[in-house]
C-alpha cells in the first residue's frame, strides 16, 4: 500500500467513524491480520526445518554433517549482513525493542520490521538455530498494530494505545494461549491494569487465537497427556527443590546471556559475521546433541531450531535420564551462542525448553527417591515425568522471562492441563522470587540498558529501586573525546578551542589506545605549553568503573574520591576506555526521575 492510498484510507475513515469506532474496527482488522501473519511465521520456520532436516538425513553421513554446519551458518551470515545494513531492528527477539517503540516513540515502529523479522526470523530458525519464534512474532504484530494507528489515529496516544493490541494478538497466535497473551502484556509492557486497554486486547487475541486454531487446529502447542485428576499428594513438594533449582539455573542463563552479548559487543569481531559464528557453534552443538543421543538408543535432532517435539518426548516421558542432561546442557549453550552473536529469534521457547529438560532431570530424581522411600499416593512414572516436565517449564518460564501470573497461566494453555495448579504455583513464585532477588532488573529491560536505552519513560521503572540497580552503561558518554599522551598541553589546548570541545575532563590514551589517566581543563591549562600530557598524568591514583557497575555504586565512589567523572573500562581489560560517566551525567538522570515521579 502507497502512502497516498495510507492516507486517503485514514482520512475515510476519519470522517465516517468516531474514535472509539475506529479503535475497535482496527482492534477486529489486528486481530485477523496478526493471526495471520503469526500462523505463516510458525508453518515457514516449520516447514524450512523439517525441509533441512529430511534434506540433510537423506545425504551420507560427512555430507549431513556439513549440511547441518553450513545450514544455520549461512543463515546467521544473512542475517548479520541485514541487521548491520538494511534492519537493525531486527536483532534478537523484538520485545525489547516493542517495549522501547511504545515508550520512547510513540508506539511508532517502521512497518519495514515486519517484514524482516518475518523473513529473517524464518531464515535463522527455519535453518536450525536455536532461537524461538514467539518474540518475533510479537515484534512483528506491533508493528502491523503501530501501522494500522497511524493510519486511522493522529494523535500519539492512540497510536501508541495499538501497540499492546499488537504484542497480545502476537503472543495469542504463536502460542494458541489467549488468556497468558493479556497478562503478558500487562506484566510486560504496560506494567498496570487498565480496563481501556483490555477491551481491545481482548477482542484482539480473541480474533488473533480463533485465526491461529481454525488453520493449525485446536491442540495446545504440546499434546502429550497428563492425567487431569491428579491427586494433592506428598511428591507435589518436588515443585519447591525444583523451584530452587529453576532460580539458579534461570539467573545463570540470563546472566550468561547478558554477559557474553557485552562481550561480544565489545569485541572486534566484524558486526555481520557475529551471527554466522553463532550459527556454526549453533551447528556444532546440534550435531554433538545428535550423535550423543543416538548413542544412548535416541536420535535428537531438537538442540537444533525450535525444540517443541523433544518437549512432547519428555512430556510423555520417553526420554533417559542421559537426554534429558544432554539437551539441557547443549541447549544451554547453543542459546547463549545465538542471542548473544546478534542472531533473529526469541527466547520463550528456549525457555520453556531448558525448564522440560530440567524437569524431567528431577522427575528421574524423585522416581529413584520413591524407590528407596516410597512416598504415599505417587503416580506412575509417566504422570510423574509429565508432571515435573510441566513444573519445570512454569518455573523456568517465571525465572528468566519475570512475568509470574503469565508463567502459570502459559502452561495451562500450551499443554491443556490443568491439574497441577497447587505446586506450579509454588515452584513459580519460588524461581521468581529468587531471580528478583540475583537481579532486580528483568532480562528484557537489562538487554534496553545494554544497548544504551534509556528506561526512565517506562511505566516499569520504579525510581531509586532500579537507579541502585542500573547500569551506568544506560547514561554514561560511549564516545567520549581523549587526548594521546604524546601530545603536549600547548597542542591540546589548540585543539580543545579548536573544535568547541570544552569538558572538564579528558581521557588520555597512549599509542596503543590503552587508557593512562585523566587530564582536567584546569591541569590543562596550568601546565607549560611544551608540558607532555604523560608527565601530567603520570603517577595518578585512578578510578575506573566497568559497564556493569550500578549508577548508584559509582555516584558514591566518586564523591568518596572527590572527582566529578570517571572513566567506563572494559571488564577484562581495565586499559580499554569504553566511556566516560560524569555527575552531570547522574544528575540529569535523577532529574528526569523526578520530572515523572
Amino acid at each position: 500500500m502507497t502512502r497516498k492510498q495510507a492516507h486517503f484510507i485514514a482520512d475515510w475513515m476519519r470522517s465516517r467513524f468516531s474514535d472509539p469506532q475506529r479503535f475497535l474496527i482496527l482492534c477486529v482488522t489486528c486481530g485477523l491480520l496478526c493471526g495471520l501473519a503469526a500462523v505463516a511465521f510458525h508453518l515457514s520456520i516449520h516447514g524450512l526445518f523439517h525441509a533441512l532436516w529430511e534434506t540433510a538425513e537423506s545425504l551420507p553421513q560427512w555430507q549431513f554433517i556439513l549440511l547441518m554446519l553450513a545450514a544455520p551458518s549461512f543463515a546467521g551470515l544473512v542475517v548479520g549482513v541485514a541487521t548491520c545494513y538494511f534492519a537493525p531492528n531486527a536483532v534478537g527477539s523484538g520485545i525489547p525493542q516493542t517495549k522501547e517503540a511504545y515508550y520512547n516513540y510513540g508506539g511508532k515502529i517502521l512497518s519495514a520490521n515486519a517484514g524482516w523479522r518475518f523473513i529473517l526470523g524464518s531464515i535463522y530458525c527455519g535453518l536450525g538455530n536455536s532461537l524461538g519464534r514467539e518474540g518475533p512474532t510479537v515484534h512483528m504484530c506491533s508493528a502491523i498494530a503501530s501501522r494500522l494507528g497511524r493510519m486511522a489515529f493522529r494523535k500519539p496516544e492512540r497510536v501508541q494505545a495499538m501497540i499492546p493490541v499488537g504484542m497480545a494478538a502476537g503472543i495469542g497466535a504463536a502460542f494458541n494461549a489467549p488468556l497468558s497473551a493479556i497478562t503478558f502484556v500487562f506484566e510486560e509492557l504496560l506494567d498496570n491494569f487498565s480496563m481501556k486497554a483490555l477491551g481491545g486486547i481482548v477482542i484482539a487475541v480473541v480474533i488473533a487465537a480463533a485465526v491461529s486454531r481454525t488453520i493449525l487446529g485446536e491442540e495446545p502447542v504440546l499434546s502429550g497427556h497428563l492425567a487431569q485428576d491428579f491427586q494433592t499428594s506428598l511428591w507435589m513438594l518436588v515443585a519447591i527443590p525444583l523451584g530452587l533449582i529453576a532460580g539458579l539455573l534461570g539467573h545463570a542463563f540470563v546472566s550468561s546471556v547478558v554477559s557474553v552479548r557485552g562481550k561480544i559487543k565489545q569485541s572486534k569481531v566484524v558486526v555481520w559475521i557475529r551471527p554466522a559464528i553463532g550459527g556454526l557453534i549453533c551447528g556444532m552443538l546440534g550435531l554433538v546433541g545428535f550423535y550423543l543421543t543416538g548413542a544412548m538408543g535416541q536420535e535428537q535432532n531438537t538442540v537444533f531450531s525450535i525444540g517443541y517435539e523433544s518437549l512432547n518426548l519428555a512430556f510423555e516421558a520417553e526420554l533417559v535420564v542421559g537426554i534429558l542432561i544432554a539437551l539441557l546442557v547443549l541447549k544451554f549453550f547453543a542459546v547463549i551462542c545465538n542471542y548473544a552473536t546478534g542472531g533473529s529469534g526469541g527466547l520463550f521457547s528456549p525457555t520453556l525448553f531448558l525448564g522440560g529438560m530440567l524437569g524431567g532431570i528431577v522427575a528421574y530424581g524423585l522416581m529413584k527417591v520413591h524407590a528407596w522411600f516410597p512416598i504415599y499416593g505417587m503416580p506412575d512414572s509417566k504422570e510423574v515425568m509429565g508432571g515435573c516436565v510441566l513444573l519445570g517449564m512454569g518455573a523456568m518460564f517465571a525465572a528468566v522471562i519475570r512475568c509470574p501470573f503469565t508463567s502459570l497461566i502459559i502452561i495451562f494453555e500450551i499443554t491443556g492441563n490443568y491439574s497441577l495448579i497447587l505446586p506450579l504455583m509454588a515452584g513459580n513464585m519460588l524461581a521468581w522470587q529468587l531471580a528478583k532477588r540475583f537481579h532486580e532488573m528483568p532480562l528484557y529491560d537489562r538487554l534496553l540498558v545494554q544497548d544504551g536505552v534509556c528506561l526512565r519513560q517506562f511505566n516499569a521503572y520504579r525510581g531509586e529501586q532500579d537507579y541502585a540497580h542500573m547500569s551506568v552503561n544506560a547514561i554514561m558518554t560511549s564516545e567520549p573525546y581523549t587526548l594521546y599522551a604524546a601530545g603536549t598541553a600547548g597542542e591540546s589546548r589548540r585543539l580543545i578551542k579548536r573544535l568547541d570541545y570544552c569538558y572538564h575532563g579528558y581521557p588520555v590514551l597512549d599509542a596503543c589506545g590503552d587508557l593512562m589517566g585523566i587530564v582536567t581543563r584546569h591541569d590543562l591549562e596550568d601546565a607549560e605549553a611544551n608540558a607532555v600530557l604523560v608527565e601530567l598524568v603520570r603517577g595518578q591514583d585512578l578510578l575506573t568503573i566497568t559497564p556493569e557497575t550500578s549508577i548508584k555504586q559509582a555516584a558514591n565512589s566518586m564523591i568518596a574520591r572527590h572527582i566529578s567523572q570517571v572513566p567506563v573500562v572494559a571488564e577484562d581489560n581495565p586499559k580499554k576506555l569504553i566511556g566516560l560517566l560524569t555527575l552531570s551525567d547522574i544528575a540529569r538522570q535523577q532529574n528526569a526521575q523526578n520530572e515523572i515521579f
